[in-house]
């Protein structure tokens, strides 16, 4: 009977559990690979519900790996969401409020000039557990305007190629404003080209690094900032989206993101080509949600990017701005075609998650705010143990979304299905039921106040605790 039982228990642990929950582990540590977007919006790619374009090359990734619906990044803008990916940290304990700026704007904002490079980031950590490392693509964590901060070099890549916002070796668009003042600091060399140009050459260093490294493991960043506006295409990519011209700014992103699609199933393409699929996790993912510039709104036009049926834009902790597009991938470990509608994933779970798929060892001495759910991201069933929080524009000086309706209260905490909103002072509070209420419609704060006043509690908590 005992060896009938057992016979019982394998055909329904057989039967139950995901695609390649059985995949035999590659020998070696997997190489890493992060394709991180500017402001682009949750619905931007196809497969996760553009209604006006397709994005073959994103949406053939997502058919050969694992698409996240509840996948979070943690601010809703570039600096203070690259530095919880970078340190698997909320970046308020950082002094990392909003994007940094001139030394007069971080100063206005309660910010530091630049993250401290003292700090433990992923390309520390898997550097020096024999990881060649390199950083290609938007920086935007120190560097630019009249600040010169320490180059990626200082946070463990070996290699880097960044835009205005960063020091060392980068590609520059224009000589004047932004990119004229990062010339101007000088500290690297220093190329200039078109805009449209940018993510063709990181994907063309990244593939570079690749087969230089291929023999050994490595972690790769490509992140592209030409989705952010101001959107140059090549004049000859217009063509194809002649019938959104009504809304050029539409149809010039439009170019753009056609463009980067291309660019990223390069870079996907140069893995296989190297038989490294088996060998490299390839994550795919945004910093925040798409623009919102009051300047579309006075010129009578929506802003260009999707964020399919949530509320909110980019500077908003409704789900627009800091819910984003997830896809993973490593060919034979994690399930292909699936997507996960259930787990709660956010940016700052990236760094124990990936060294634990990856058997590496995270630093013992760095206290992470992230989980490790490497379980859900092999396509098993998992939930977060604790919420996730946020908080945007409580210190002065931070943009708003251009349309006011967008503004949000500062602070935010998602547990479960639930989800609440407050200020510091805790007015404006918000309660929505995310799984009931996608678009945050229903404010049920006077349905549930004991669920409210204990949700608020825990978020305030937390923000004192920046």
């Amino acid at each position: 009977m005992k060896f009938i039982a057992r016979i019982f228990v394998f055909l329904f642990i057989c039967f139950t559990l995901p695609i390649g929950a059985f995949a035999e582990r590659p020998e070696g540590k997997p190489n890493i690979v992060i394709f991180y977007v500017d402001d682009m919006g949750y619905a931007d790619p196809s497969c996760f519900g553009n209604p006006d374009m397709q994005t073959p090359f994103i949406d053939r990734f997502a058919s050969e790996g694992l698409k996240l619906t509840n996948y979070y990044t943690n601010s809703p803008i570039c600096s203070p969401s690259r530095v919880a990916l970078n340190t698997g940290q909320a970046p308020g304990r950082h002094r990392v409020w909003a994007h940094f700026g001139s030394k007069k704007q971080n100063a206005a904002r309660n910010m530091v000039d630049y993250l401290d490079p003292s700090v433990q980031t992923m390309a520390k950590s898997f550097k020096d557990q024999g990881y060649a490392t390199a950083h290609f693509g938007k920086w935007h964590i120190g560097g630019g305007r009249d600040v010169l901060a320490p180059r990626p070099q200082s946070y463990g890549f070996d290699e880097s190629l960044v835009s205005m916002e960063g020091i060392g070796d980068r590609f520059l668009w224009s000589k004047t404003g932004l990119n004229a003042a990062s010339a101007k600091l000088g500290h690297g060399n220093i190329e200039f080209g078109e805009k449209y140009e940018t993510t063709g050459k990181y994907v063309d260093r990244a593939i570079d690094f690749m087969k230089r490294n291929k023999d050994k493991p490595f972690y790769l960043h490509v992140f592209p900032n030409d989705v952010h506006d101001v959107h140059i295409p090549k004049e000859d990519w217009l063509e194809k989206y002649s019938k959104y011209s009504d809304n050029p700014y539409t149809q010039r992103f439009y170019a753009i993101l056609d463009n980067m699609d291309r660019q990223f199933g390069r870079l996907v393409d140069a893995v296989d080509d190297l038989g490294l699929g088996e060998e490299t996790i390839i994550v795919f993912t945004s910093d925040n949600g798409p623009t919102d510039w009051p300047r579309y709104y006075n010129e009578g036009f929506t802003p260009p990017g999707w964020t399919g049926p949530f509320y909110g834009r980019k500077w908003s902790l409704y789900e627009g701005g800091i819910r984003m597009p997830f896809i993973i991938r490593w060919t034979g470990m994690v399930p292909a075609g699936k997507t996960n509608e259930d787990s709660v994933v956010s940016a700052i779970d990236l760094f124990p998650s990936l060294h634990a798929m990856a058997e590496a060892k995270a630093p013992n001495d760095w206290k992470l705010d992230g989980e490790d759910l490497s379980r859900v991201l092999l396509g098993k069933r998992g939930q977060r143990k604790g919420p996730v929080f946020w908080e945007y524009a409580g210190n002065p000086g931070i943009l708003k979304p251009g349309n006011p309706d967008f503004e949000s209260p500062t602070n935010a905490i998602r547990e479960g299905d639930w989800k609440l909103l407050t200020n510091d002072d805790g007015s404006d509070t918000k309660l929505f039921n995310l799984k009931k209420d996608i678009g945050e419609t229903k404010n049920l704060v006077g349905q549930y106040p004991e669920r409210t006043e204990r949700m608020k509690k825990r978020l305030l908590e937390w923000r004192a605790s920046l």
